[in-house]
């Protein structure tokens, strides 16, 4: 099996897990129907993986490709609605009473 192929195989199971299974499970069918002489297997591999290129071809032309930037979600609000707190500094430290 040559490298794209194989690259072309994890990206359609990755994409589309079921129809990639109905489609290959599909041409298994039809491959092991037209080696044993079984028409019934055969024309059943032919619907099944022809059957799930139509769903793939419909869902991919149902589904709109548009892009839409949404807003980041924040989790905390812009400002706060409590005062800064103080800033420390050395100078307002007194050293510990004996």
């Amino acid at each position: 099996m040559s490298y794209s192929f194989s690259r072309l195989l994890k990206l359609a199971y990755r994409r589309e897990p079921v129809v990639s299974f109905v489609f290959t499970a599909g041409l298994v069918d039809a491959v092991l129907g037209g080696v044993e002489s079984s028409g019934s297997l055969l024309i059943f591999g032919l619907v099944a993986s022809g059957g799930a290129l139509a769903f793939y071809g419909w869902r991919r032309q149902r589904r709109p490709v548009l892009l839409v930037e949404q807003p980041p979600l924040r989790a905390l609000p812009d400002r706060s609605s409590r005062p800064p707190l103080p800033l420390l500094g050395l100078a307002r430290k007194h050293p510990p009473q004996p």
